[in-house]
């Protein structure tokens, strides 16, 4: 297919593109900035299909490098700043990347990575380069990798998602055909570029001719400010986010063209849904993962009211199976064009995930209801039995969400020698106390007995990786150095 970029720049090329802060680019403009910046790259002698680390912020230069990099055949591996040094120098020898270009705005974090083991540009210095020719590519292929970012690694080390370009554009057309493309679409884009959710936003942008609003980081005020006063019709966000918006939404309301929050990052639950219909105010709840590059399955806000956890139906064209009967508990697997083709250094782990016919294991356990609904109930590996019955740490921890005084939690399971094993719950409280006995019967109103923590511990902060996820096996090695 025609590289992305050339297309809308011909097709668009007055139409806004990308906005941050004060700055502002037409489909033409940035195009000639990316090809400007292309040039640059030309001289680092970076070879065509081969991999280049970047480790950016949500800044119009690291967005233009990130398409610059693709014009030029080259394969971004976005890595996450966050990360430590042992961590990311781990991922640069995985992805056997050629060289690492660094955000001149990172310069921070780099005392803590030290040495990456590959040569390191800071972006100004090449910013500042003479512009060579560079050789554009004229298509890109649907099989070519465009991106490759890495899984959060919640559970053991994280695999370098291969991304084509056949992913990317499928992902995009089975979110416009689920949310629809307006005319006067402007997506905000306030997480991480590079994360999925923050590239496949930029990906929509090339797919669509669509601009897309640029944000350094998610602040609430900010964002409500952009919300009001620039024409943005989208916004992805996950569910802490839209919280904190909900908490200062303005009487005035958003400015009139906005019609959807697209949240991921787990269902949203009731006290939230209820105040977002009193605001009138649309969420689309989604599912999906870095794999599926993006969103796979979709609730509109019409459903969300009679379908209270529901993570939707899936997308055009994802095909969708769970291995149980209708209601039942099974293993969710998909099949779709948006599938990655591999992961990095390790296909043979790849391959462990496919069916014998082809489907691809998620990882995920939930259940399809009589009208063909997805309930995503966990991860397969948090799942654990007490007392013979199944129990979803998701589940009850998206209970324990609604609870006034809870700021963070997550449930484990541990042992016990009657039950087998009992939910225990690390819990951050808003007011730095809590009163368990509370908790308990709070539990008690919304869940089975059995599914409510036997003990709640109480923790400053829970373990989590660089990308916000909670990693549940650093909590079990805890319980076991405290109650052991």
């Amino acid at each position: 297919m025609q590289n992305w970029l050339s297309k809308q720049a011909n097709l668009v090329p007055h139409r806004l593109a990308l906005i941050a802060g004060k700055q502002s680019w037409t489909f033409s403009e940035l195009q000639r900035t990316v090809y400007r910046l292309a040039g640059q790259l030309t001289s680092l002698q970076l070879q065509k299909e081969k991999r280049v680390a970047i480790l950016v912020s949500n800044r119009p230069e690291s967005y233009q490098l990130i398409l610059a990099l693709q014009q030029l055949g080259v394969v971004p591996v976005l890595l996450n700043y966050r990360l430590a040094g042992d961590e990311l120098r781990r991922q640069l020898i995985d992805a056997n990347v050629q060289t690492v270009i660094v955000d001149d705005h990172l310069k921070k974090y780099q005392v803590a990575w030290g040495a990456l083991a590959r040569p390191t540009y800071q972006l100004a210095d090449i910013l500042i380069t003479r512009v060579a020719q560079p050789k554009i590519s004229q298509e890109f292929a649907p099989k070519h990798v465009a991106s490759i970012m890495y899984t959060s690694g919640t559970t053991g080390n994280p695999h370098g998602v291969k991304q084509t370009f056949d992913n990317h554009f499928y992902s995009a057309i089975g979110s416009a055909l689920n949310l629809g493309v307006a005319p006067t679409d402007r997506w905000l884009c306030a997480v991480p570029l590079f994360h999925i959710s923050g590239l496949s936003i930029m990906m929509r942008s090339l797919v669509y001719g669509m601009p897309v609003q640029l944000v350094n980081h998610f602040d609430t005020a900010e964002v409500t400010a952009l919300l009001c006063n620039e024409p943005i019709t989208i916004m992805s966000v996950v569910p802490t986010m839209l919280k904190r918006l909900l908490a200062c939404y303005p009487a005035s309301g958003y400015n009139q063209l906005f019609r959807t929050f697209l949240l991921g990052g787990g269902p949203i639950d009731k006290a939230t849904l209820a105040q977002c219909q009193k605001m009138a105010l649309p969420v689309i709840q989604s599912y999906g993962m870095t794999e599926s590059a993006s969103q796979i399955v979709a609730l509109s806000f019409a459903d969300a009211s009679h379908k209270i956890g529901s993570a939707g139906k899936p997308l055009m064209p994802v095909q969708l199976r769970v291995q149980a009967p209708i209601t039942q508990v099974g293993a969710i697997e998909i099949k779709a064009p948006n599938i990655t083709p591999g992961y990095v250094g390790d296909q043979a782990a790849f391959k462990q995930k496919l069916t014998a016919d082809g489907w691809y294991r998620t990882g995920d356990l939930g259940y399809l209801d009589n009208e063909g609904f997805l309930y995503v109930k966990g991860r397969d590996d948090d799942m654990f039995i007490s007392g013979g019955e199944n129990i979803f740490p998701d589940e009850i921890e998206h209970v324990y969400n609604g609870y006034a005084n809870i700021q963070a939690i997550s449930v484990i399971g541990v042992e016990h020698p009657q039950w087998g094993q009992i939910p225990v719950a690390y819990v951050v409280a808003q007011a730095g106390v809590f009163d368990e006995q509370q908790l308990v019967a709070y539990g008690r109103e919304h869940l089975a007995h059995y599914k409510v923590p036997k003990t709640f511990i109480q923790l400053e902060k829970l373990p989590t990786t660089a990308s916000g996820k909670v990693q549940r096996h650093k909590l079990r090695t805890l319980y076991q150095r405290t109650f052991s």
